[in-house]
């Protein structure tokens, strides 16, 4: 959204270049960036050349590390081990320590790739409705003595309602059902931590043979999406939309 305001700024010029350069990663192939990512996060990438001078520790490649963030930066000043207090105080079935870990760092790469894939079609929808208010309200808004800011709480907002909906609808919906990077940069890995309801499907299905595990998850995809969907209409307000 911020990067559609950006551009539908009038002083702005050359907004034809950056609506291009920022939809370009969106029809690119999921599974070339990914190998792009991979040869980043490999051993001897362009990550570990950037980590090293700050933080000398030895290569490795982060696509084969199953610890989360947290547990990286603490391993870098010694400590590998959790205290005890946190090995053994437990919640829902895990020690604190491991909910310490959060994602993987294999997680977060795909996190940042399909993050940076899909911005630009979502950018573009937003700039779509910001293009479709009507610039008699804006302009009535400054003569009646309303800021920038003001402008952009009590018009601009108001009116991107049904947009921001859809987008919420449609980010979420891409988000649960995120597939081919997952296939191409880690397969579930490593140690199950990067598993996503779309490639639980896959794995069930097509390399288990098991379709009635896949079509239960299917299923409980669906339900979350619909659920999710119908919290996210109730609070946009369905009559605005």
């Amino acid at each position: 959204f911020f990067l559609a305001v950006v551009v539908n700024q009038r002083f702005l010029k050359g907004k034809g270049f950056f609506r291009t350069a920022y939809y370009f990663p969106s029809i690119t192939s999921s599974i070339a960036v990914s190998l792009i990512f991979i040869f980043l996060f490999q051993g001897n990438g362009a990550i570990n050349a950037l980590i090293d001078p700050l933080l000398p520790t030895d290569r490795i490649n982060w696509l084969d590390n199953a610890n989360g963030m947290i547990h990286n930066l603490l391993a870098v000043f010694g400590i590998d081990e959790a205290p005890a207090v946190l090995e053994n105080t437990r919640f829902l079935g895990l020690n604190l320590w491991t909910w310490l870990s959060g994602p993987s760092i294999t997680m977060y790469a795909i996190m940042i790739l399909a993050t940076w894939t899909t911005i630009g079609t979502l950018m573009l929808i937003f700039l779509a409705g910001l293009q479709n208010i009507p610039s008699e309200v804006d302009e009535a808004s400054a003569v009646d003595g309303a800021s920038a800011l003001q402008r952009f709480r009590f018009v601009t907002l108001p009116m991107m309602k049904p947009t921001l909906f859809f987008v919420l609808s449609v980010g979420l919906i891409g988000t649960w059902q995120v597939f081919d990077q997952v296939f191409a940069i880690s397969a579930g890995g490593p140690q199950k931590t990067t598993l996503t309801p779309a490639y639980l499907v896959y794995r069930f299905g097509f390399r288990g043979s098991d379709m009635g595990a896949a079509t239960a998850v299917a299923f409980i995809l669906f339900v979350l999406i619909i659920v999710l969907t119908l919290i996210q209409r109730w609070v946009v307000k369905p009559e605005e939309v």
